[in-house]
């Protein structure tokens, strides 16, 4: 989070009174039951002094005072902090004067004597005013710094939470800090990733992406660090690793934490050492790599479980970035819904297309467990397959997708896997899961295997290969043409 701590939560109170004994009763009463941090200041000049440096979030001040009275005082405060948020105390107070100072926007007004609780509770709604007015403050500067980053990086919404990860990317950006990006599936890691790289000095140079758990460990560990000709089988050429080709560059570990053990250790001499070694190679090359790795997974638990080295996890942890989930951006719905429209009205040549009023309040009060990802592709694949101009309830298809069957959920079928070693098991599990995967996704689709692909995030050809591979064939498409 973005906000300072003594703003977030401030806790700074300033007394303004010429009585000696009624500013230590007041601090005292403060420190002990409040637990708040007091200064004192015994005139209107000096409590201005105190205010330009500390920063209180709640003063309280005396009305009667020599030279600058309570009035006076609270005038000149206005004009160098708004949020903070003031209370008159007097011994000589009138209705009429409390109705003024109320006008005038002092937030309470307290006759000496007073009671200490009622003073404390005064002050505890004072600090939640306080509050909420800086945070208010924080939103509205980080809006008006941040237009351009949100339109050039692909981030639509105005939330408080979307800007703040905003902001913490432009301050992270000049840097070459290694900076982990944590999220839910969906929520713009890899989009985080490209507006860090973006806003860099090395933005004059190509990302590199490496989708990690795509690619198998042999695999894997040659296309990182590259390999010398003769290093194994079919190595009939040198070849430069990703590392080499994201030097003076960045490079994405796209979800690190499946990266298996053996090629961890290597991750880490890299991060460690800013060199790499080849696979066949004694020697060992110098790279200037920005790295910024991603994870939807809880690295931690996996440490216990010995899957992640725990070194590496600090030298890739260096900077969080925590990516906010569509619940926690729930305003950015509505722009969202009519940037995903726009779009695809754009894309499919259909300028006349618009929601029905309950499939926008459908939209506005789903939760969204895939986040903006699931949103984007329920919007496509209205716009898509809706017959006519009007996108209606049905046409979101949010029913079919929420009947999907998983049915390795059941307990009934990880019964039938235990007289299996743990790789014939993984290998049945991953066998069902894709089945009902690639069924429910071409469902949705209606057949159409050009949406399906899009839906499920990968190539026309990646699709069919899979579908191949599973002997599952397309039930007829409503769009023939498409297909």
């Amino acid at each position: 989070m973005l906000i300072d701590q003594d703003k977030a939560k401030p806790r700074r109170v300033l007394i303004v009174d010429d009585e000696p004994d009624m500013q230590l009763l007041l601090a005292k009463i403060l420190v002990k039951k409040g637990g708040y941090q007091v200064l004192q200041a015994d005139s209107g000049e000096k409590g201005l002094e105190i205010v330009r440096s500390w920063q209180p979030a709640v003063v309280l001040t005396d009305v009667k005072m020599p030279g600058m009275d309570g009035l006076e005082f609270f005038g000149r405060l206005q004009e160098i902090d708004p949020t903070i948020t003031t209370i008159i105390m007097t011994g000589y107070g009138t209705v009429e004067m409390a109705v003024q100072t109320l006008k005038n926007g002092v937030y309470d007004f307290f006759q000496k004597p007073f009671d200490n609780d009622q003073i404390l509770h005064a002050l505890a709604r004072a600090m939640e005013r306080t509050q909420l007015l800086r945070e208010k403050k924080e939103f509205e500067e980080l809006r008006h710094l941040l237009p351009e980053a949100q339109n050039s990086f692909g981030f639509i919404g105005n939330s408080p939470r979307l800007l703040q990860v905003l902001d913490l990317l432009r301050r992270l950006a000049p840097s070459n800090m290694t900076v982990l990006i944590r999220g839910e599936s969906g929520t713009g890691k890899e989009l985080a990733a490209r507006a860090l790289h973006a806003m860099s000095s090395r933005a004059g140079k190509r990302m590199v992406t490496v989708n990690c758990p795509a690619l198998p460990e042999h695999i894997l560990e040659s296309e990182l660090f590259g390999y010398c000709k003769g290093a194994f089988t079919g190595a009939e050429r040198d070849k430069d690793g990703l590392f080499i080709e994201a030097n003076h560059s960045t490079i994405l570990l796209d979800e690190v934490a499946d990266i298996p053990v053996s090629i961890q250790t290597k991750l880490l001499r890299v991060l460690q050492e800013k060199e790499i070694q080849p696979l066949g190679q004694t020697k060992t090359y110098a790279v200037d790599v920005r790295v910024v790795a991603s994870t939807n997974q809880d690295i931690e638990k996996k440490i216990v479980r010995g899957e992640f080295r725990e070194d590496l996890f600090y030298r890739l942890n260096v900077m969080t970035v925590n990516m906010p989930n569509l619940e926690e951006t729930q305003s950015d719905i509505p722009m969202l819904i009519h940037h995903f429209l726009k779009k695809y009205r754009q894309e499919y040549s259909r300028p006349e297309l618009e929601f029905s009023e309950k499939a926008i309040q459908l939209l506005l009060h789903r939760p969204w467990r895939g986040n903006v990802r699931e949103l984007q592709n329920t919007i496509n694949r209205a716009a898509l397959l809706c017959s006519g101009n009007r996108i209606e309830v049905k046409d979101l298809m949010l029913e079919a997708q929420d009947r999907s069957p998983v049915r390795i959920q059941s307990g009934g079928f990880f019964d039938q896997l235990q007289h299996l070693d743990y790789a014939g098991a993984k290998e049945a599990v991953l066998k069902e899961f894709s089945e009902s995967y690639l069924r429910s996704a071409l469902a949705l689709a209606q057949g159409n295997i050009s949406m399906a692909a899009k839906a499920c995030g990968m190539e026309r050809q990646a699709l069919q290969r899979l579908l191949r591979r599973y002997r599952i064939s397309a039930p007829p498409s409503r769009s023939p043409g498409e297909d």
